[in-house]
């Protein structure tokens, strides 16, 4: 039946959506501001809700910039990542996630920098990124871009590496497993079963400091990370090679 002004019921109840902002239109102070408050507010699905063991932590360094990088199986890999150490953590996240009224102020607050895929604003979100990475802090990323939907670990994207390069700043690979089971695409809640996050030894970028940041030492740099991911989460590598995007360093 008809409802007022010619909506029909369910275009009226359809949930709002916005434009995403952007790093040129978000206050840059705001991401991060709420993290430890989302974090304490978390606490309890990390604890009674889902089955999380973590390893490796001894492997985090305590102190300066440090660059984490995790496969991607499932939506929630972001949130264990950012809340499973000691250390505040922020996020390269793609800005599709904050069209919703709900999550354009509670994602960034949480630590997530919003990057447009589009290729929009991607310079100025590399470089808060570089600039949390200088000022000490611990940056995310999934350097395989999006989800893996086979099980597979794609090749990376070479922005992991450039992170990496222009902070100064070391590479911690991590292994996610067994999200794909928690919380499959398409799911809304995640379901209670085991879940590992392996964090290893941090990668060294000493061997590559005395050469120009070319696209091959890039490659070199994120093809070891792989490897290392490879290693700690027991995926299979992908053969295919993966396809250049506009934005090579977004978790999606």
């Amino acid at each position: 039946m008809p409802t007022p002004h010619g909506l029909s019921t369910v275009s009226r109840m359809a949930p709002r959506t916005v434009s995403p902002p952007t790093t040129t239109t978000l206050d840059p102070e705001e991401i991060g501001r709420r993290y430890w408050s989302v974090r304490r507010l978390s606490a309890p699905l990390h604890r009674w809700w889902l089955d999380v063991e973590r390893e490796g932590l001894e492997n985090v360094p305590e102190q300066g910039g440090v660059v984490f990088a995790a496969n991607h199986l499932s939506f929630i890999d972001s949130v264990l990542l950012m809340y499973s150490g000691r250390r505040q953590v922020t996020f390269l996240g793609k800005a599709e996630y904050l069209t919703m009224p709900a999550t354009r102020r509670l994602f960034p607050a949480a630590g997530m920098i919003p990057v447009d895929r589009s290729g929009r604003g991607v310079g100025r979100s590399l470089g808060l990124a570089i600039d949390r990475l200088r000022s000490g802090e611990i940056v995310g990323i999934f350097p395989e871009g999006t989800r893996s939907r086979d099980g597979m670990l794609r090749e990376g994207h070479v922005g992991v590496a450039h992170l990496a390069l222009k902070s100064g700043a070391p590479i911690v690979p991590v292994g996610i497993v067994g999200t794909e089971t928690a919380m499959p695409p398409g799911s809304l809640i995640p379901r209670r079963t085991p879940i590992s996050v392996r964090f290893g030894a941090p990668i060294d970028l000493g061997r590559w400091s005395g050469e120009r940041p070319t696209g091959r030492v890039k490659r070199e740099i994120t093809d070891e990370v792989m490897d290392a991911i490879a290693a700690l989460s027991g995926q299979r590598r992908a053969t295919a090679p993966v396809a250049a995007p506009a934005v090579p360093v977004v978790a999606a």
